[in-house]
């Protein structure tokens, strides 16, 4: 096991339900010095642990473990923390509670300020639905973080993106037909349907259209389907999933008691010096919905990442993708705060 557990306790979530004996997994890099002010905080997406956050942490890079004491919390769902694959009954599988992105950032909060006595953060940054992790660190605690930046994330599920989750969850209910009270028979063979459905969203059309598949060593359409998506999802724990897309379509950073839905308060209440990065051809977190969410963050930077990579170009698998999050990284990590 290369990562630590951070016992909660019961823990009373934004549903009202009360989950008993939660935990975060969690793994940090480097050392937390002195004055505890050099912490980056790297919340994982959905269906990733922190293995898959590794690829942006590195000598030299701007998550330099010499330098920065790196803080990779897992997301509630995702097998490591609480989770409907590890959670004893009654809230096992289908019956594990709903859990938001406030709930995880909540908590978050308390494993740095409890296990660890930090009260600054030098940095939130995050992919996916960890950039959503690192929006709703900024509006839920401004005093505490200096940046955040969000790649290929958006502050909220807008209209689009919520159907495209909403569609890789009927993708997975179609196996019972669509009766809730049979989601307990679901199985990761299941899934298969899933990344098929997922395929079509993680990637640019330009991508499939120039065959960039060839390159990652698949011959064909079918075998890069097969040999990526289909298996990546079918090693999934289809309970995790169904939790995880609802965590995903319920992740407004304005839906709390600090902002009762008021979204554009939420951003403008964001006082970390932000970078904001989609990738430019992403299809379901697209770069015109953080475009909006940049302009109202009072000292955000918008700048996208050029990629035909769709989504994945925050994924860690292609090296331009990769410098250009690298270099911003650096840069935002130069600027001095208010704080």
């Amino acid at each position: 096991m290369d990562y630590k557990i951070f016992n909660l306790g019961d823990v009373t979530l934004q549903s009202g339900v009360t989950l008993p004996s939660a935990f975060l997994a969690y793994k940090t890099y480097g050392k937390l010095n002195e004055q505890k002010d050099n912490v980056i905080v790297y919340p994982t997406a959905f269906g990733d642990q922190h293995v898959q956050n590794e690829w942006l942490i590195g000598s030299e890079m701007a998550l330099d473990p010499e330098k920065y004491f790196i803080i990779v919390p897992n997301l509630l769902g995702n097998g490591l923390s609480s989770s409907p694959s590890n959670t004893p009954p009654p809230f096992d599988r289908a019956n594990f509670p709903q859990v938001t992105i406030y709930d995880n950032v909540r908590l978050q909060h308390r494993l740095l300020t409890e296990e660890f006595g930090i009260q600054k953060i030098a940095l939130v940054v995050g992919w996916s639905m960890g950039g959503i992790q690192a929006f709703q660190w900024g509006a839920t605690y401004p005093e505490m973080v200096e940046r955040i930046a969000p790649f290929a994330g958006i502050a909220k599920p807008w209209p689009h993106t919520f159907v495209v989750l909403d569609s890789m969850k009927a993708a997975l209910l179609a196996a019972v037909g669509f009766d809730s009270s049979k989601l307990n028979q679901l199985t990761s063979a299941d899934m298969r349907a899933v990344g098929r459905v997922y395929a079509g969203w993680g990637l640019s059309h330009a991508f499939y259209r120039e065959e960039l598949f060839r390159e990652m060593g698949f011959d064909s359409l079918e075998d890069f389907v097969a040999g990526v998506w289909e298996d990546s999802f079918m090693n999934m724990d289809p309970h995790n999933v169904l939790a995880m897309l609802w965590t995903g379509q319920h992740a407004d950073i304005s839906a709390n008691p600090s902002y009762n839905g008021d979204f554009d308060k939420a951003l403008k209440s964001i006082k970390a010096l932000a970078c904001i990065m989609p990738g430019s051809t992403d299809l379901f977190c697209t770069a015109d919905d953080n475009k909006y969410e940049a302009e109202r963050i009072p000292n955000a930077v918008f700048n996208p990442i050029e990629s035909i990579w769709g989504h994945f170009a925050g994924r860690g698998i292609n090296r331009a993708d990769n410098k250009c999050i690298d270099d911003n990284l650096k840069n935002l990590l130069t600027l001095r705060t208010n704080g």
